[in-house]
């Protein structure tokens, strides 16, 4: 039986999305999957990853978000890989999407959810891992005297500019990214979250971008307090290349969930969380 690779197109985003909910993660609906194929990050984005077809049926699929970032002053390409199935008649063939994605050129890649029997097929196409050293603080009711947290959009909107705006309005319809902003006197610090499971428990919160790190440190309790208040999460995950040193009172974690990046130009301090399947798509 012939399988034949083709890119995933526009028109493939509703089978596709059919597929990864019946094959891959069936507590993330057609339509969560279709949301976050169409986040669109590039202009020049050449598709939404891989597919594989047997017999017209959908049998693979590799799921990538591309994406044009300045990065020291110079714009690059960046392509993030996402969640990849085979059905298990067709595992053999697999690795055609996995390979199909990283040779193209002119990209630089990263893989921030690789499950485990992924990692080591990244390491063998020149992945390398990043540091994700992390520590995990309960959230307590808390309040600082002169600090605001808030959610409200339209603060956010009024408060940001710039980069940390451009940021903001690429992420605000993306489906896992939860936003959130700390006024302190003339200080402001511009906040990512996602809302994460462990062991079944979705009331965890892991960090993934930080715009003031030194006031995010000083009011980590705060942002606390308020994600247990307003959201229901018990515990916040802080990755110390996202947000620093751990914040006293934290405890460290013996593991963490690997995330690995590949670029010929770009070191690891270049990489971050943004413009990924980590914001894209709830699971």
């Amino acid at each position: 039986m012939e399988v034949a690779l083709a890119p995933i197109a526009d028109a493939d985003i509703e089978a596709v999305s059919r597929f990864m909910h019946d094959h891959h993660n069936r507590r993330v609906a057609p339509e969560q999957w279709a949301r976050a194929l169409r986040m669109r990050w590039s202009d020049a984005a050449p598709h939404h990853g891989f597919l594989l077809r047997a017999e017209g049926d959908i049998v693979g699929a590799y799921l990538a978000y591309f994406s044009e970032r300045e990065v020291d002053g110079h714009a690059e390409r960046f392509c993030n890989l996402g969640a990849w199935c085979v059905r298990e008649e067709h595992r053999a063939e697999g690795l055609r999407l996995a390979m199909a994605l990283v040779r193209m050129r002119g990209y630089h890649f990263t893989d921030l959810s690789p499950s485990g029997s992924v990692v080591a097929l990244d390491r063998a196409m020149g992945f390398t891992e990043l540091d994700t050293s992390a520590s995990a603080m309960p959230n307590l009711p808390w309040r600082t005297l002169g600090v605001r947290v808030t959610g409200d959009p339209d603060r956010i909107d009024a408060a940001l500019s710039g980069a940390e705006r451009r940021v903001w309005a690429d992420h605000r319809a993306a489906a896992a990214a939860r936003h959130l902003i700390v006024l302190s006197g003339e200080e402001q610090c511009y906040i990512i979250f996602r809302r994460d499971r462990r062991k079944r428990v979705r009331a965890f919160a892991s960090i993934l971008h930080v715009s003031n790190p030194d006031l995010f440190r000083r009011a980590v309790r705060d942002v606390g307090a308020h994600l247990l208040l307003h959201h229901g999460i018990a515990v916040t995950l802080l990755e110390r290349r996202v947000v620093g040193d751990p914040p006293p009172g934290t405890v460290a974690l013996p593991r963490t969930r690997p995330k690995m990046f590949k670029s010929s130009a770009l070191a690891s301090t270049s990489i971050d969380y943004l413009y990924s399947e980590l914001v894209a798509l709830e699971w």
